[in-house]
C-alpha cells in the first residue's frame, strides 16, 4: 500500500476477489491512478503473510513487519530504480553505489541487470518457509530484452514462486506475457466513495471534487495532484486564466504536469467542439469563446502537446517550458 494510508475499500475488495482464486500469476491493468500497486502489493503481502486470511495478510506478523519495512527476503520488487526511490524501496548496492557516485542517472525502465537478478532469486528456496513472490511494477516499463528474460521463468515458473504485475499500458506488454498471467481489470470506484476517500486523506469536500474531476475519476491520480500540485481551488479557474493570456495559470507545475493539464483541456474542448460533455473540467469554466474553435485548430494543439510530452522529462529550464505553454494555450484561445 502507499506509505501512510489505509487501504482503499475498493482495492480491499479486488484482494479479496483474487485471493480466493488459484493461480501463480496475475496481471492488474488499467488506466493510472486506480490503485494497481496497492492491489499487487496488498497480494503479495497476503501470499507472505504468517496468519494470511480472506481479508488478506494480518498486518501484525513478522513477515507483514518486513515488506513494511522493505527487507522482506521472500519479496522481489521489479521497478524502475526512479519509481523504487519514490515509492521507499532499496535499491542493489551496485546501483545505488553507481548513482550515488554520478555514474549515472536512476533508470526509468525496469533494468535487464535488475531482471536478471529477480530470475536467480525465483529459483533460491523461500528464506521464511512460504512462497516467494515477485511483483512488478509498471510492467509496461521492462524492454523487449527485460520482458523475455521473465517470459522464460514465467513459462516454466519454480514450484513456490508467485508473480503479480501491475500496469498502465498492458497494451504495451508483450502478447506472450499477457497469456501467461490471469487478468484482472481494476475496479472504478463510485464517485461517493473516492469522495470519501479523498476526505479521509484531509481535502475537504469541494477541493475533493475538484481533484477527482481533473483526475479523471480516479483517486490515487487526484490524490497525487493534491499533494504536488496547486491549490485544488485553482484548477476550475485555469482554463480562463490561460485565455486571459495569463502567463501565471501554470505556476506550481512542473512542466510534465502542465502539458498533462493542458492536454486534458484540449481534450475538453474538442469534446464542447463535437456536442459531448467536457470530462476533466466543469463546462462553465471554459470560456465562452471556447465554443467558437475549430477542431482543426484543437487537432493541431493535441499534436503539439503530444510532441511536447516526448520531451517533457527533458532538462530544459521549467520557467521558460511554463510559460512557453501558456502563451501557445493563450494563442489557441485568440487565432481567428
Amino acid at each position: 500500500m502507499t506509505a501512510g494510508l489505509a487501504m482503499a475499500p475498493w482495492v480491499a475488495d479486488q484482494a479479496r476477489l483474487l485471493l480466493a482464486q488459484n493461480g501463480h500469476a496475475w496481471l492488474l491493468h488499467g488506466p493510472s491512478g486506480l490503485g494497481q500497486y496497492d492491489l499487487a502489493l496488498s497480494l503479495a503481502s497476503a501470499w507472505l503473510c504468517d496468519r494470511p486470511s480472506g481479508e488478506g495478510a494480518c498486518g501484525h506478523c513478522g513477515s507483514c513487519h518486513a515488506i513494511d519495512v522493505r527487507t522482506h527476503a521472500d519479496l522481489a520488487v521489479l521497478m524502475p530504480e526512479t519509481v523504487l526511490i519514490e515509492r521507499g524501496w532499496p535499491l542493489g548496492e551496485k546501483a545505488q553505489a553507481e548513482i550515488d557516485d554520478k555514474k549515472r542517472k536512476a533508470s526509468r525502465e525496469i533494468r535487464v541487470e535488475a531482471m536478471r537478478e529477480t530470475i536467480e532469486f525465483s529459483q533460491r528456496t523461500s528464506a521464511r518457509g512460504r512462497a516467494k513472490v515477485v511483483l512488478v511494477y509498471p510492467a509496461e516499463r521492462m524492454n523487449h530484452v527485460t520482458a523475455n528474460a521473465l517470459l522464460k521463468t514465467l513459462e516454466e515458473p519454480p514450484g513456490d514462486v508467485k508473480f503479480v504485475l501491475a500496469t498502465e499500458a498492458s497494451h504495451l506488454l508483450l502478447p506472450t506475457i499477457r497469456s501467461r498471467c490471469m487478468g484482472h481489470a481494476m475496479a472504478w470506484p463510485e464517485m461517493s466513495a473516492a469522495l470519501d476517500w479523498l476526505a479521509a486523506q484531509g481535502f475537504p469536500p469541494a477541493d475533493a471534487r475538484a481533484l477527482l474531476r481533473i483526475a479523471g475519476g480516479r483517486p490515487d491520480d487526484a490524490l497525487l495532484l493534491g499533494r504536488s500540485g496547486p491549490p485544488a481551488e485553482s484548477w476550475p479557474r485555469l482554463p480562463r486564466a490561460l485565455a486571459r493570456g495569463d502567463v501565471g495559470a501554470l505556476s506550481g507545475f512542473t512542466p510534465a504536469q502542465a502539458i498533462t493539464v493542458l492536454q486534458k483541456l484540449c481534450h475538453d474542448l474538442l469534446s464542447q467542439g463535437c456536442g459531448a460533455p467536457p470530462r476533466f473540467f466543469d463546462a462553465a469554466d471554459l470560456p465562452e469563446t471556447s465554443a467558437r474553435m475549430s477542431i482543426a485548430r484543437l487537432s493541431g494543439w493535441a499534436q503539439s502537446l503530444a510532441r511536447a510530452a516526448r520531451t517533457a522529462e527533458h532538462p530544459f529550464n521549467p520557467g521558460l517550458a511554463l510559460e512557453d505553454l501558456a502563451t501557445q494555450a493563450h494563442h489557441i484561445f485568440h487565432l481567428p
